[in-house]
């Protein structure tokens, strides 16, 4: 069972218990900012799909007990009835949460759910009377070339003009998009890279101290109305890093095997003009677009004036580092739920 220290003074200020409604708690950042939010007195409503998580695998009675302690609402965020019927009804909230994201990343999804859906809840919550609302975007937003980019600047322009007051949280990498290739190790393989593996760099945050910094929002009057970008606590490590760090862990000589960047931009292309005649193989050219954007840019604060992107302007924050992370999971004490658009 997960334990964590008091919310220290300091952080704590002055928190008055609120109406919290969330959507996108299902998955694994959500249910952190759930037991953040629940851990500061907060009564806490999750809207939530009939099977939820990830490639949704999680039924009613599983959101119940990822979720202990919240109360669940069941609907469609893509669906204005089910949004003002099923997610607020006649009840009265202060906070909006949104830790909503699409699964895969496509266009479709992307602006169904990081466009659309979020457009749908923050009109229902005007309607509603809620006056604040906070974010989960992605700081690849910074530098947008993707659908699911597209979609999150296209919601966060709309959230900013919305009258709400706002705070729109853009994190770096997370700590499970960063451990597919445990596994593989594990079976004597080598660590894969893109390039020489030190083209790009990132903070990565937890999931709690994420959640932590997502509940903080609600009473932290510099949060407000502003765009937060946000990492990890340490300095920003390498995928380079990452392996080697992996295979000291394990007890092994590291061995990488470098995949060449220009062969994710022929899949990409070869999958792009395929698809012109085939929709599903135009979905499996956009996410080896998304691979490639992940294999090629840093995860860091991008400096405008520049051009580049700038670790030491990258805000940190939390505990947990990622190298923790790795020793918890090679031990077994912790377990990755990943996503439909992982790289590895």
């Amino acid at each position: 069972m997960e334990t964590r220290q008091p919310i220290p003074k300091s952080r704590q200020g002055a928190i008055h218990p609120k109406r919290v409604l969330v959507v996108g708690a299902t998955g694994t950042i959500g249910r952190a900012t759930v037991r953040a939010l629940q851990r500061r007195g907060h009564d806490v409503t999750c809207f939530v799909r009939p099977r939820s998580g990830i490639v949704g695998g999680l039924t009613k009675d599983g959101c119940a007990k990822v979720l202990e302690g919240a109360a669940l609402r069941f609907g469609d965020v893509t669906d204005p009835r089910s949004v003002a019927r099923d997610a607020f009804g006649p009840d009265r909230f202060d906070v909006l949460v949104s830790c909503l994201a699409s699964r895969t990343g496509i266009p479709r999804d992307a602006w169904a759910v990081d466009y659309q859906g979020q457009s749908t809840m923050l009109a229902a919550a005007k309607q509603a009377g809620i006056r604040q609302m906070v974010l989960l975007s992605a700081i690849c937003v910074q530098k947008p070339q993707l659908a699911f980019q597209h979609a999150k600047l296209a919601f966060e322009a709309e959230l900013i003009s919305s009258g709400l007051t706002n705070s729109i949280i853009r994190p770096t990498a997370f700590f499970k998009s960063l451990s597919g290739q445990v596994d593989r190790l594990k079976r004597g393989k080598p660590f894969l890279l893109f390039g020489d593996g030190a083209m790009t760099a990132c903070k990565p945050i937890s999931d709690n101290d994420l959640g932590e910094y997502i509940a903080e929002c609600l009473e932290d009057d510099s949060r407000k109305n502003r765009i937060l970008p946000i990492g990890g606590p340490g300095e920003a490590i390498t995928p380079r890093q990452q392996g080697e760090h992996l295979f000291a862990l394990l007890g092994r000589r590291p061995r990488f095997r470098s995949v060449p960047v220009a062969l994710l931009d022929s899949v990409a292309w070869s999958l792009g003009i395929l698809g012109r005649a085939y929709a599903p193989l135009a979905d499996k050219a956009e996410l080896a677009r998304i691979g490639r954007y992940y294999a090629t840019e840093s995860m860091l604060v991008l400096d405008p004036a520049t051009g580049r992107y700038d670790a030491s302007a990258t805000p940190s924050t939390g505990t947990e580092t990622l190298f923790d992370f790795y020793a918890r999971l090679i031990n077994g004490e912790v377990a990755v739920e990943r996503g439909d658009h992982a790289v590895f």
